[in-house]
Parts: structure tokens; sequence; C-alpha cells
């Protein structure tokens, strides 16, 4: 998302607010600046009588939108803001990465997937080259890989106790994977007891 700050003519305030208000966003801040002196050629009341320095009341608004629709809004307040181009009327777009609730202190990070309202992505487990087992099971796999080392060693597929653990998971897995899509055949029951 962005954050819109932008310097209009404050007489063109309302018609600015109505056109975003139609488009769905509203000004969230409004201030109107110390009058500028402004060395123009444009319309306004002359300060002091000094030919070429003319005093316009000048207005900040902000605003946040979606990044999709920033351009959309920069046009609109660049057309509506009284200014031609050149002179002092200025848009400044920065970008929003947090946003915090006073009350609850939650913060949002991604702001672009709260306005659709998308679940949250499932976060990838990251997992290292071998998953860590229980000590047991280890020492148990252990003592079986030192008892028949000779005879897993004429198995191509075993070369270490890495793959004789790999090799006896991938295994059981096949099977496991059936017991758990048909759990009535192999438990008796539907997990209800979980």
């Amino acid at each position: 998302m962005k954050k819109i700050e932008a310097i209009i003519r404050r007489s063109n305030y309302t018609i600015i607010a109505s056109k975003l208000n139609s488009m769905g966003y509203a000004i969230i801040d409004k201030r109107n600046l110390e009058d500028k002196q402004i060395f123009d050629t444009q319309k306004g009341s002359k300060a002091g009588g000094i030919l070429g320095l003319k005093i316009i009341p000048l207005s900040k608004i902000e605003l946040v939108v979606t990044e999709k629709d920033a351009r959309k809004v920069i046009d609109v307040i660049s057309k509506k803001s009284g200014f031609s181009s050149g002179k002092v009327g200025k848009i400044f777009v920065s970008e929003m990465e947090e946003v915090v609730e006073i009350g609850t202190l939650e913060s949002t990070q991604d702001l672009e997937l709260d306005e659709i309202k998308s679940p949250p992505p499932k976060p990838k487990i990251k997992r290292s080259r071998l998953v860590p087992l229980q000590k047991y099971t280890l020492l148990r796999l252990q003592t079986v890989y030192d008892e028949n080392h000779e005879t897993l060693a004429s198995d191509h597929r075993i070369k270490s106790f890495s793959d004789f653990v790999n090799h006896c998971i991938m295994g059981y897995l096949p099977s496991f994977e059936k017991q758990l899509k048909h759990p009535t055949v192999v438990y008796g029951n539907n997990f209800r007891e979980f």
C-alpha cells in the first residue's frame, strides 16, 4: 500500500475529497498550511502590492491507498489540485510497511492481503537433510544396522547408516499413508478417540 501526501489549493479540497470518496478512499488528514508567498502569475491576492508576489492558501492532505489504485488517485489529485504543471503543488508517495492497532497493538505487515481478505499463505516448513529422530529410536536403528551390516551392505540402496534410516522410513511410509486414507479398515475407528 502507498501513503500519498499532497499539497493542494485550499479551495479545491472539497472537489478532491468528493472525487476520492466516490473511488472509495477517505482523506485521513487535512492541514491548512501557512499562507505561502509564491512568485506566480496565478490568481491570488496581492501581498503588499509587490508585483508577482501572490498569496495562495494551501492545504496538505494525506491518505492511504492500495498499490494498484495509487496511480489513479495521484492522477485525480493532480488534475483537481488547482495548479498547472511546474507550480508549487506537490504529491509525495511513500511505501506503507506496517499498520498497528492502537488498542491491541496488533500489527499488520502485509496490507494488500488484509484488504483482499484472502487466507494467509501456509508457511513453508524448512527441514534439515535428516529429520532428527528420538534418541531411543535412533539407538535401536543403530543396533539393528550394526548387527546386520554385512547383510544390509548387499542391498545397493543402503550404503550408510543414514541410507538405512531413510530406507526404513520410506519402506513404512506407503503403508502408513494407506492406513490414514482408510482408517476404519486398519484401526477399526475414524480417529474419534484422538
